[in-house]
């Protein structure tokens, strides 16, 4: 077992080998039908990480089927208006998600010839595309042996290995890369992400993530939510917004500044509407 101050280098061999066995055992029994699973295709595996950023597995499954159907290339995502996906996207949340990813989408068909999978290794120039996603659609596609660590990850390797939640992220990252069964990245994850999910929760463990969600009602998530509902409609001005929402206007302001800054909508004359990219 690693000590508090040196969070790898102690770890043993045999304490590798006996938690790897604890995590496969869990996942040959516990394993999560998920439909992100049953594919290979590296333009699905991103969509569904994008999807699941923040948002509950259950509601993703949903989404993800439809938009498989709708949109099944990385071609089709790129062709399509940005208003369409919006209107798709609703209901996920944090539709910046959705703004990037249409971006990504372009820019993987144009610079990158549609290989997705190069575009993940030269991920810098993707927006809204950190390393963690990076890595994780190359070992969801092509078992590739790398390593990710999300919260359920980070959640894990502090619990498992009596380490202190102000781990430093190369530590952490570091002790992912000694615990990698080489070859099985795949499962490797998929079991890691099950173990957190379903056995080792936050709630057990009182590991609290790095970040968490602000509380929704009230705040201008939803202020924003409600204002892309009403524009995914129609044009709508200051004042109409303002009346409709019953805002004042120094607390409206910055929210539409911001929707125009993340390019999710655009101000034409006197009127706000979608961005038509």
């Amino acid at each position: 077992m690693a000590s508090l101050d040196s969070p790898s280098k102690n770890i043993q061999t045999g304490d590798i080998r006996r938690f790897q066995k604890r995590i496969f055992s869990f996942y040959k029994k516990n394993k999560r039908d998920l439909p992100w699973r049953k594919t290979t295709d590296p333009y699905k595996i991103l969509l569904s990480e994008l999807m699941l950023q923040q948002t509950q597995v259950k509601r993703v499954v949903l989404y993800y089927e439809k938009w498989i159907q709708k949109w099944p290339t990385i071609g089709t995502l790129a062709s399509a208006s940005l208003p369409e996906l919006l209107q798709m996207w609703m209901g996920l949340g944090y539709n910046t998600r959705v703004v990037n990813l249409h971006t990504t989408a372009r820019k993987i068909v144009t610079l990158f010839d549609s290989d997705v999978i190069g575009a993940m290794k030269q991920y810098k120039q993707l927006p809204g595309i950190g390393r963690y996603t990076s890595q994780a659609v190359q070992i969801f596609s092509t078992n590739a042996d790398l390593i990710t660590v999300d919260t359920n990850i980070r959640r894990i390797f502090i619990s498992e290995f009596n380490l202190t939640t102000t781990i430093k992220d190369a530590e952490l990252w570091s002790l992912a890369e000694q615990c990698l069964p080489r070859g099985k990245s795949r499962d490797w994850h998929n079991a890691l992400m099950d173990y957190g999910a379903l056995h080792l929760t936050a709630q057990k463990t009182g590991i609290k993530p790095k970040t968490q969600q602000s509380r929704f009602e009230g705040s201008d998530r939803q202020i924003r939510a409600r204002i892309l509902r009403c524009l995914l409609q129609k044009s709508m001005s200051f004042s109409e917004i303002k009346t409709t929402f019953k805002l004042e206007q120094e607390r409206l302001k910055p929210i539409l500044e911001k929707m125009i800054q993340e390019k999710i909508i655009m101000k034409r004359n006197t009127t706000y509407q979608l961005n038509e990219s």
